[in-house]
């Protein structure tokens, strides 16, 4: 797929969510390629809540093309309904970057399908109503053993879970990109730098092979 002169439109939670997360590395590269690109990244939200305006718990980060990335605090931190950001950019393409905020790590019970399969839904049928292209990006490996509870076993099941359920979106495997524990973490969940800038140029890559 040729990037070039397409205009893209990045949503997603944490990872996206601090100026030296994918908003740095996988926003260049996608502007890199040519294309035109809004990032917007509000942590700790799910997909429902971007169906609505959903104030965010731990602040965000907007961007768009080559302009820094714009740091958001307290109640400016807060989703534009999906709907209403593809009225305003008609992108060519939406990416959605989530699976983390799915997989619900500190409940060490069983992996809530349904409650899954509902956010999931709250979003993609209104891209299909849309008609518009959309990738979605499922968790990357992290690292077992810190407080947060992120376990390699539950990111692959809600990888594989996600894989499943994202149609009409095309869905990246994150986790076919490194080994676990390859990327290090600060604190289980979140790459350092070197980590975010291999998952973007993965990203990308894996965008620019689709047809």
């Amino acid at each position: 797929m040729q990037l070039a002169g397409l205009s893209i439109l990045l949503i997603g939670a944490s990872h996206l969510a601090s100026p030296t997360y994918l908003v740095g590395p996988l926003h260049d590269g996608l502007v890199a390629q040519g294309a035109h690109v809004h990032s917007i990244g509000i942590c700790g939200t799910t997909p429902s809540e971007w169906a609505q305006v959903t104030v965010g718990t731990c602040g965000g980060v907007e961007r768009v093309d080559r302009s820094p990335p714009k740091v958001l605090i307290s109640k400016a931190a807060k989703t534009t309904p999906l709907r209403d950001l593809v009225k305003t950019d008609k992108p060519d393409m939406v990416i959605v970057v989530m699976g983390d905020t799915l997989a619900n790590y500190a409940n060490k019970g069983s992996f809530d399908k349904s409650w899954v399969n509902k956010e999931v839904w709250s979003i993609t049928h209104e891209l299909a109503q849309m008609n518009v292209t959309c990738v979605w990006v499922g968790p990357a490996w992290g690292t077992d053993g810190f407080p947060a509870g992120k376990t390699n076993a539950r990111a692959k099941e809600v990888s594989d879970f996600l894989s499943t359920r994202v149609k009409p979106c095309t869905y990246i495997d994150s986790q076919q990109m490194s080994k676990p524990g390859q990327w290090k973490t600060s604190d289980g969940q979140h790459f350092y730098q070197d980590g975010y800038k291999a998952w973007s140029d993965a990203i990308v890559k894996s965008i620019k092979a689709l047809p």
